[in-house]
């Protein structure tokens, strides 16, 4: 068995199987048992299928909740609606984006027809679990696949709902299965069992290049989401107050632990001291605490690793000589017990650890450019390509020099996340792209018949 912990205070509240290659065996035999039936079916009984799960979901809307606040300490109204009404949101997403896909199409004599690639294996992440479950591998069932879910062990209480959920709606058995446990046990087995087709992964790089070095030797499909050091591009005529703080929302949700996280904040160097102002303020506004509580705002990290890696992170920018503005990788007052991280605000420049690795807790990094040259010369120096942000006073301006900035997600003067428009990157962000007809076609294969 696994235990599962409660970051707020580090006492167990749940433990789950440690499964092993055997259970992987048989949920992969289920699911190419499923396949022929299910990959059969219309896309109208699919869409049906969705509005169910959609429904069923929001039925256990308090469970969800519960768990996810148990399991990752976050703010109880936060995951009210980002997380749980979200996973509503995006099942009813599947159900209409399925009727966007062309799905035959006649090019001359031959019909082109769009089929399900097979079984799924599926590996979601810990900081979304229920949002990353309904993504992944409700879109891969959206096309007619079945899917084999590696839940992640940290917070997995919401792929278990999730599992009962499917059953609820009336799923058909074999169509979606879930097996708990480690990576190096459960995830490995599954990337390079014979009956999977398809691996999707959405974690670090270190785990997406594993993945990719493991099921190339079966030449598997495989879709990662991985991580990400996103620029909020903040141009001379923005409003700077309304920029710097509408993108420390977007870094710190999920106590900042977001593979699209706005950590670095780029400003004119002209307006340097105004922004690290509003950033203090702003950094400084966030509560830290009881997550039923309604005054907090911001909860702890997920687990021990997780915040000796960030506090480790916030002591190497000190030592690089990075300006700390505020926070710092002492505990927060009065808050010894928990995985608690103080929100952290760095200034300096992007040859900083903090400004080029992906840190994955409160901490942003603000950069001077000296023109808009210079800013998206920043920006685009990274490895990372999964989002961005551009402010300027005019947004059809920012909306065309958003062609310059090589990143899949580009959100303008803080404009909402399309879940019908592609989320996914470029160069070590991943490959393939999730929401929406997107999300669903990269389960699907071409033929061309006649």
């Amino acid at each position: 068995m696994l235990t599962v912990t409660n970051p707020v205070t580090e006492e167990t509240v749940a433990t789950i199987p440690a499964g092993a290659r055997e259970d992987v065996d048989a949920a992969a035999q289920a699911a190419a048992d499923a396949f022929p039936t299910w990959s059969q079916t219309t896309v109208d009984e699919r869409i049906e299928m969705f509005r169910e799960l959609a429904k069923q979901t929001e039925a256990r809307a308090d469970d969800i909740t519960a768990a996810i606040v148990s399991e990752l300490g976050y703010p109880v109204k936060f995951v009210e609606q980002a997380h749980t009404a979200s996973a509503v949101g995006d099942l009813q997403c599947l159900a209409d984006s399925l009727s966007d896909i062309t799905w035959n199409e006649q090019v001359g004599h031959t019909t082109v027809t769009r089929a399900a690639a097979g079984v799924v294996g599926a590996i979601t992440p810990w900081n979304g679990p229920m949002g990353m479950v309904t993504n992944k591998a409700g879109a891969a069932i959206a096309a007619g696949c079945t899917v084999v879910l590696k839940g992640t062990e940290v917070a997995p209480l919401s792929s278990f709902i999730f599992a009962e959920i499917a059953e609820a709606a009336g799923l058909p058995a074999g169509v979606f299965n879930l097996v708990s446990g480690a990576g190096p046990d459960v995830g490995e087995a599954l990337v390079t069992h014979p009956l999977v087709d398809v691996v999707s992964l959405t974690g670090s790089t270190r785990a997406g290049r594993r993945v990719m070095e493991v099921a190339s030797q079966s030449v598997k499909r495989v879709l990662l989401e991985l991580g990400g050091k996103s620029a909020n591009i903040i141009l001379e005529d923005a409003d700077l107050q309304a920029a710097i703080e509408d993108g420390i929302e977007d870094a710190f949700r999920n106590t900042g632990q977001a593979c699209g996280a706005l950590t670095r904040v780029l400003v004119p160097r002209a307006r340097l001291a105004e922004a690290e102002e509003f950033a203090i303020r702003k950094a400084e506004s966030y509560v830290l605490g009881d997550p039923y509580d309604p005054e907090t705002t911001l909860g702890p990290v997920s687990n021990a690793n997780q915040l000796r890696r960030v506090r480790d992170y916030i002591r190497s920018g000190i030592a690089e000589g990075a300006k700390l503005l505020t926070g710092g990788p002492e505990a927060p007052e009065g808050l010894e017990r928990g995985y608690f991280v103080r929100p952290t605000v760095f200034s300096g420049d992007n040859s900083l650890r903090v400004a080029r690795e992906e840190i994955f807790g409160p901490v942003i990094t603000i950069i001077p450019f000296d023109d808009e040259d210079d800013a998206f010369a920043i920006a685009n120096d990274t490895e990372y390509g999964l989002a961005g942000a551009i402010w300027a006073g005019d947004p059809e301006r920012a909306k065309a020099a958003a062609s310059r900035l090589r990143a899949g997600r580009i959100r303008i003067n803080g404009s909402a996340i399309n879940k019908r428009a592609p989320h996914g990157g470029f160069k070590l962000s991943g490959i393939g792209r999730e929401f929406g007809r997107y999300g669903i076609e990269e389960y699907l294969e071409y033929k061309a018949i006649g």
